[in-house]
């Protein structure tokens, strides 16, 4: 596969994880309650207004991701591709460590941001 095909691949997986991000954006930012009754967590103000700024700071990752999909260099799609792999990875982890018991929605969430880990190292698979 050559480097071409490879950046094809991130910029796809970014523009992707940024409309997901955006999705989940606006429901931390609207619905912060729902979001977080789905994740077995006791809502309370606090709580609230913390999902809120999560959820505004979401918007910022989402547009930038679809920046980077949309205009960014090879190397700048590339390197924003290696740090969502992690930070994909590491969000799979953190939400199977919530201070909650586990559902369907965790796990569900959990595995979103596994797959957008695994989905960035496909992407990557190349040559480079």
């Amino acid at each position: 596969m050559t480097e071409l095909k490879s950046i094809s691949r991130v910029r796809l997986v970014l523009r992707t994880g940024s409309a997901v991000f955006g999705l989940s954006a606006l429901a931390l930012t609207i619905t912060p309650a729902i979001f977080n009754e789905l994740l077995g967590l006791i809502n309370t103000p606090e709580l609230e207004w913390s999902m809120r700024m999560i959820g505004i700071a979401l918007v910022a990752l989402a547009g930038n991701m679809f920046s980077v999909a949309s205009r960014g260099s090879e190397a700048s799609v590339r390197f924003s591709g290696r740090v969502m792999q992690v930070s994909a990875f590491a969000l799979g982890v953190l939400t199977l460590i919530i201070p909650a018991s586990l559902n369907w929605f965790t796990i569900a969430y959990a595995c979103v941001g596994f797959g957008f880990s695994a989905a960035y190292t496909w992407a990557m698979l190349g040559k480079n």
